[in-house]
């Protein structure tokens, strides 16, 4: 922190007129534009997505198609890989409930219409869970992150079949993701941009705005029909995700 005080005092300054901004906007999106009010949470995701990376210095590269609709399935290194692809693709996401908990990115993910899973009472997953079926059926894309967790983005962790059911059960597409970063030379990935484990999120955030920039590199995969079993499903699709994070590498 103490490398770079001006970086961030601007940062910090500029941070608090993006949410103070964007808690005023989303009236705006909701009451000025002429659509439902799911694809108008939609679009203001996408909006403040886009501001938050900015203030972040990221710049994002994406190789391969951005899907307009069915479920795309992404590895994950934390709440960046949520601005990430909604920066790109204007999506309902589905994250863990622990989300709703965090600072600034808590709010901004409830307010955007995110779907939250417990992973504390696994007799609400399953109803949880079913609320991908009707955007997914509206062609409204659905981002998940399959491995149920954050990682320090080393490798993909197993998937869990059960966050597959819905995309079965409605018959849409299914397209592979993957999403890596480079710190331009400024500290290491896994270990001060990846948010996993016993991570902190208010210091973690704040080493995390003393950054020059980032690169994040988001590559898509190509969109298929999901397989029939969703054990089988998971297998197919966690190599397929493995193959896009190493692609990134190489």
């Amino acid at each position: 922190m103490g490398r770079h005080p001006f970086r961030l005092f601007v940062r910090f300054l500029w941070l608090g007129w993006v949410i103070l901004s964007g808690m005023l906007a989303l009236a705006w999106f909701l009451r000025a534009r002429k659509c439902e009010e799911t694809d108008s949470r939609i679009a203001w995701m996408q909006w403040m997505s886009r501001r938050f990376l900015a203030v972040l210095h990221c710049q994002v590269e994406v190789s391969g198609t951005v899907p307009l609709s069915g479920l795309i399935a992404c590895n994950h290194l934390g709440y960046v890989d949520i601005l990430v692809l909604g920066s790109v693709c204007p999506a309902i996401f589905v994250a863990k409930s622990d989300v709703v908990k965090w600072p600034v990115f808590g709010w901004l993910a409830s307010r955007a219409g995110t779907i939250f899973v417990s992973r504390d009472t696994p007799a609400k997953v399953a109803a949880q869970l079913r609320k991908m079926e009707q955007p997914l059926r509206d062609e409204r894309p659905v981002i998940l992150f399959p491995e149920g967790t954050s990682s320090d983005g080393s490798r993909v962790l197993p998937f869990r079949s059960s966050l597959m059911e819905s995309a079965i059960m409605t018959g849409v597409s299914v397209t592979p993701s993957a999403i890596g970063y480079d710190l331009q030379g400024e500290g290491d990935v896994g270990t001060e941009l990846a948010y996993w484990g016993d991570l902190v999120f208010v210091p973690h955030l704040i080493n995390l705005l003393s950054k020059r920039s980032i690169k994040a590199r988001l590559s898509f995969g190509q969109s298929r029909k999901p397989m029939p079993d969703r054990k089988q499903e998971v297998r197919v699709l966690h190599q397929e995700v493995s193959s896009l994070h190493q692609s990134i590498f190489s």
